[in-house]
């Protein structure tokens, strides 16, 4: 070794993942399939086991603030009851395996990843995703029993209430899918600072819209 100089070795070390990891094109997209494969499965098999054990009790339990108001949840299809169940066990099975699904992507993602940008990347998904689960859950438990009561109480003397099952499982997750992407609104500026579309002076002025 020469003076002032770094070992070979030192430097083959202090190099970032990608460099010594990389790949032909066409393994990245054999590993992106076995990915895709493998997500698919793992949410197939937690959709699978909703459905055989849980498909009853998770209709009941998302129908709970209908059935709180004594009214009736109906279905007006031959299938709607079938559907509707496989639907919400989908979804069901969709967020079960969602854990196991990011730690997937977050394997294929990271050899490509500096040190500071796995950091950076693997906070911001995790606060993303905490984010729009306490959205969805403001949603449900706060906003949507009275947004129900509200339409409920506005038909009153008008029509008797008769909620079919499968609209009401649309207009739940159209509800509560809203409530998730406007609690990203964090990330979202966070991101847009760091691109440097807005700064803290143009959010101070527009801060009542923000």
């Amino acid at each position: 070794m020469k003076k002032g100089g770094v070992p070979k070795e030192k430097k083959s070390k202090d190099k970032e993942p990608y460099e010594l990891e990389a790949k032909p094109l066409l393994d990245h997209l054999k590993d992106l399939r076995r990915l895709l494969f493998f997500s698919l499965g793992v949410i197939l098999a937690c959709f699978l086991v909703i459905f055989t054990l849980y498909s009853k009790e998770l209709v009941q339990w998302i129908s709970q603030p209908i059935v709180d108001m004594n009214i009736d949840i109906i279905y007006i299809d031959v299938s709607e009851a079938f559907t509707s169940q496989l639907k919400l066990s989908f979804i069901a099975g969709a967020v079960l395996a969602s854990p196991v699904v990011f730690v997937a992507i977050w394997l294929f993602i990271r050899p490509a990843l500096y040190k500071n940008e796995r950091f950076a990347f693997g906070f911001m998904t995790l606060f993303a995703l905490l984010l729009f689960i306490a959205g969805v859950v403001f949603a449900y438990f706060m906003v949507f029993r009275l947004a129900i009561n509200f339409f409920i109480v506005s038909g009153e003397n008008i029509a008797t209430p008769m909620v079919s099952l499968e609209r009401y499982v649309s207009f739940l997750f159209s509800f509560l899918l809203p409530f998730g992407v406007m609690f990203e609104t964090p990330i979202l500026v966070i991101v847009l600072t760091r691109i440097g579309l807005v700064n803290a002076k143009i959010l101070s002025k527009a801060r009542k819209f923000i």
